[in-house]
């Protein structure tokens, strides 16, 4: 696909303006700042691939031709209508994804295009989620994977990733820690990074156009999301700005962004109107797959929920916990870390931007099956054993 000016399709560092050939093996500029993909003029309802059944029926939105996709049947994932007080909410069911998680729609996009260069070995830094779907993909595609991620890591997580062959290794110390060590080891092995690589945010953004597919080819109002490095943000960015380029939509949706209290560095910029980080406060969160402290893309995040007219929240964790059992209790299992977006509705609609009679749309990420051992906490009988 052509980028919108009619040239060929680069990456590109927003914030110095440098651009790279698409076909250069870098998931970086050459100082180090984070890529994407020079601007796409988006798709119609005519290009979608209705044979495939899986994310790939969006594969011309992507800047390149991938010949032979690694897919496990990502995507195409419910979209289910409840309530919720006052509201009728349309959650986004991200957990049905292959390995639990919505980080399939990246992974399947990345490891394709890493497979179709000849790359045979990569590493990987992730909390659970992330290094559980990247070893998945590569074991699909034969690609050798470590994943480092904190000692700290949920179990299931971490047996995930090993049970589909990758070599596991635990980083003591926090997220930044385990990032800080990957990034020391991508000196001499291929860092397939969901928080660094662009083509992971050219699979992300099929979700903004498989929403779009959902509610018969037009845009939700609003869609309530939670972030921690914020990939589900620029996803759904880049592909509502393809959809509305392509004059396929009418209007942007309101990204709103939720984060846990307990570690919220781009909630805290927000409020304060800064696009850099400012100081705040952090402690452990249940919500884990959340609490990264440095956002590698934290300005170009808060620049679309800027971009969007959307807002940011941050949810203590009690709510969190509260969101978790309501939505269990009406058959939806999410992790802590996806029930953050479920916690943020009512300060959302508290606010005026969750609005009756609109479309809103919230993304549960991923499945309550990854956090086995706080499930079990929050869900332990009162005076039972635990």
């Amino acid at each position: 696909m052509r980028a919108e000016s009619g040239s060929e399709p680069r990456y590109v560092d927003e914030r110095s303006g440098a651009t790279y050939p698409i076909d250069d093996p870098r998931w970086c500029g050459d100082d180090g700042a984070p890529l994407t993909v020079s601007a796409l003029p988006g798709i119609t309802r005519e290009q979608v691939d209705t044979g495939a059944r899986s994310l790939w029926r969006y594969r011309a939105a992507l800047p390149v031709r991938i010949d032979a996709p690694v897919s496990l049947g990502e995507g195409c994932t419910p979209l289910v209508e409840k309530s919720w007080g006052e509201d009728r909410i349309l959650f986004k069911l991200e957990w049905f994804s292959p390995t639990g998680s919505f980080k399939d729609r990246g992974t399947s996009v990345m490891i394709s295009l890493l497979a179709q260069r000849g790359v045979r070995e990569v590493i990987e830094d992730s909390s659970g989620n992330g290094g559980a779907s990247v070893s998945a993909y590569c074991a699909a595609a034969g690609i050798r994977a470590r994943i480092l991620a904190p000692a700290t890591t949920s179990p299931a997580k971490v047996l995930q990733s090993r049970a589909y062959g990758a070599e596991v290794q635990l980083v003591p110390g926090d997220r930044g820690a385990t990032a800080a060590e990957a990034l020391r080891q991508s000196a001499h092995t291929y860092y397939a990074s969901h928080n660094w690589h662009p083509f992971f945010l050219q699979g992300t953004k099929t979700l903004a156009y498989e929403l779009w597919e959902d509610l018969g080819f037009t845009a939700p109002d609003s869609v309530v999301t939670v972030a921690g490095a914020g990939s589900t943000v620029l996803g759904c960015d880049l592909g509502f700005s393809e959809l509305l380029a392509a004059g396929q939509i009418a209007h942007r949706p309101r990204l709103l962004v939720a984060q846990p209290a307990h570690c919220a560095p781009l909630h805290a910029a927000f409020r304060a109107g800064a696009e850099a980080p400012v100081p705040f406060a952090h402690a452990p969160t249940i919500a884990e797959g959340t609490a990264i402290r440095e956002p590698v893309r934290f300005p170009e995040v808060l620049r679309a929920i800027r971009r969007s007219d959307g807002d940011m929240a941050a949810i203590p964790e009690d709510a969190i916990a509260a969101a978790v059992r309501r939505l269990a209790a009406m058959g939806l299992y999410a992790e802590p870390t996806s029930a953050t977006a479920a916690a943020a509705i009512e300060v959302f609609r508290a606010r005026g931007a969750i609005r009756p009679g609109e479309t809103t749309v919230v993304l549960l990420t991923g499945s309550g099956l990854k956090a086995t051992p706080t499930m079990t906490e929050l869900f332990a009988p009162e005076g039972g054993e635990r």
